[in-house]
């Protein structure tokens, strides 16, 4: 894809041009961890010991409390897909030294959630080999392509979505790479044991509210089709490149945190409320309940504001 500077009616095409250093893309990522995957940063340079031999580039959590694994390279290679896949199987088996790294560099003692790993790749550029790879694995993964320009411009485009992996396929493990079919085989047995379901949350209410939760969740997914909903242990999560609203069912409501700035919300509705300062499970500073219909309606064009915030 070309890209053009416009200046005064004329363009001028903007080169293509590459990090000098690898560890560079790498301290651009964790310097902005926030900005790219709405994470907090962990670690760099993980060592996962003598035994394991390794070295994860960048631990993160994300806005969830889920591990996050990030990789890098600088140049094509389908080395970058085994190596995170190496590191998933580690980090299922050693969740104790990840808690503990948490717990250090937050500096406060998180509720690690286990139902989801993100392993984030990220590269100028993955083969069609690669994007295989990647389905056929069935694992947590995610492809990120990235193109910088001359001018300081950084394009980074999400190339292949784990969630495009739920339905696990049985590979031939005598013509795999057997590091490969491992990661792959502890991927689908941690998604097996530690995910929740919409169910968990639709039992919470009152059936009343039954057809209400139904249409709110409907709404929010047909909003774009880049949408995925997650549901995780106190609320359900909808994303696009990170959560803009999080629904937590309750016996006679249901509430949404939005991902936007309440001072900017120039007429609140008055179901919701500034939640900055006050303790809440899902993710997002405006709380809105829902109580009805009529709830519902009013919060329309504010769930619209929220994807519109995030870049959706």
């Amino acid at each position: 894809m070309a890209i053009f500077e416009i200046k005064e009616d004329k363009i001028s095409k903007i080169k293509p041009t590459e990090f000098k250093l690898e560890k560079d893309l790498q301290n651009l990522v964790e310097k902005n961890l926030e900005t790219f995957f709405n994470c907090r940063f962990v670690a760099s340079e993980f060592s996962t010991g003598h035994i394991h031999s390794g070295r994860i580039d960048t631990l993160a959590i994300s806005e969830d409390n889920n591990p996050v694994i990030i990789e890098y390279k600088k140049v094509a290679s389908s080395e970058l897909i085994n190596q995170s896949l190496y590191y998933l199987h580690w980090i299922t088996d050693h969740k104790g030294d990840f808690q503990v790294t948490v717990n250090k560099s937050i500096k406060e003692n998180v509720e690690i959630d286990w139902s989801d790993i993100r392993v984030i790749c990220i590269a100028p550029e993955f083969k069609k080999y690669d994007l295989h790879a990647a389905q056929m694995m069935g694992s947590m993964i995610e492809l990120w392509q990235y193109k910088i320009y001359e001018n300081g411009i950084l394009n980074i485009d999400e190339v292949f979505k784990k969630s495009e992996t739920h339905n696990h396929v049985t590979l031939n493990t005598n013509e795999k790479n057997p590091i490969m079919v491992a990661a792959g085989k502890k991927a689908a047995q941690t998604r097996r044991t530690a995910t929740y379901t919409i169910d968990e949350h639709l039992n919470k209410i009152n059936k009343n509210l039954i057809d209400l939760f139904n249409e709110i969740r409907d709404y929010i997914v047909n909003l774009d089709n880049s949408i995925e909903e997650t549901p995780k242990k106190y609320y359900i999560a909808y994303k696009t490149t990170q959560n803009f609203v999080c629904l937590e069912a309750q016996k006679n409501k249901l509430m949404l945190f939005l991902k936007l700035d309440p001072d900017k919300i120039k007429e609140r509705p008055k179901q919701a409320r500034d939640v900055r300062n006050i303790g809440h499970f899902g993710t997002g500073d405006l709380e809105l309940t829902i109580k009805n219909y009529n709830d519902f309606e009013e919060t329309k064009e504010l769930l619209n504001k929220s994807l519109q915030n995030i870049g959706g």
